[in-house]
């Protein structure tokens, strides 16, 4: 059975932007697209009594949005098979049970009612920490959210983050027809000098085998390898101005706090140029 892509909707400008970017994902995979919108008012109906129709009103606006969110997507791609449902619980909750059966998750960088100068949205960063499939944040400037530049940025981790990364990218520059940055940063120790190359030439061994298996399944795909000296974070940020998708590991780790991102994909989604593909390493 092919999995649907799954798009969150809450009617804001950021939203629309990820509806239109997944609708594209999805005609790109022969995907079916599923628009979701969570709200609370089910959960309450009933408990309360109506003040001013307004648990009626919630209700309306819920139904227009999805039915706004469709239309749109309809108008983008009239062939697109589109599904929409209203959930009855919080955001995270209600896209986090959605993702166990997806093709991926797409958000927008922030939702309605959230602050204009946020980086990043409370849903979208809950989303992408916890999810176990893989979530697209949609963020950054026009020509990398509508696919310009041709490219697909791969940022290449350890073993125990990358392999279900490296063959989402792979795949994204297949059906995209594009090229594949395939990017491993490395650091010196100190002091600057003896052993540097060893340590770049272990970092080009480690993006070879990264890539090897999903190359051969997919040999039509370009790639560019590149080993950089330098933090993982402000390699990729930096690269990111030029790409349509950056793509990254995460290995999710049992914290204080619950499930987290690492620092580099905590930083990216916060500042990359360019939708973000966070892939979570399921053990």
């Amino acid at each position: 059975m092919t999995l649907p892509l799954i798009v969150g909707v809450d009617g804001s400008d950021p939203s629309l932007v990820a509806v239109d970017w997944a609708v594209d994902e999805a005609v790109r995979h022969g995907l079916t697209l599923r628009l979701v919108h969570a709200s609370l008012w089910e959960r309450y109906a009933g408990t309360m009594p109506p003040l001013g129709g307004g648990r009626f009103s919630e209700r309306a606006l819920a139904e227009h949005l999805v039915a706004s969110a469709a239309e749109r997507a309809a108008r983008r791609a009239p062939g697109l098979r589109v599904t929409t449902d209203i959930l009855p619980a919080e955001a995270v909750d209600a896209l986090l049970h959605e993702g166990a059966n997806a093709h991926a998750l797409v958000v927008g960088d922030r939702g309605r009612g959230e602050l204009k100068g946020l980086l990043l949205g409370s849903v979208s960063l809950g989303v992408a920490a916890r999810a176990h499939c893989p979530v697209i944040v949609v963020r950054g400037g026009e020509p990398g959210v509508v696919g310009l530049h041709e490219r697909v940025l791969l940022g290449v981790g350890d073993t125990a983050t990358s392999g279900r990364a490296v063959d989402f990218a792979v795949r994204e520059a297949e059906v995209r027809g594009c090229a594949l940055d395939a990017v491993r940063a490395w650091r010196h120790p100190a002091p600057v000098g003896a052993g540097d190359g060893d340590h770049e030439r272990r970092a080009a061994t480690l993006l070879d085998e990264a890539l090897r298996a999903p190359l051969a399944a997919h040999p039509d795909v370009r790639v560019r390898r590149a080993t950089v000296e330098g933090p993982a974070r402000a390699v990729l940020m930096d690269r990111s101005a030029a790409a349509d998708l950056l793509v990254l590991g995460a290995r999710h780790r049992h914290g204080h706090f619950g499930l987290q991102l690492g620092r580099v994909g905590h930083t990216l989604l916060h500042h990359a140029e360019c939708p973000v593909a966070i892939v979570p390493q399921l053990a």
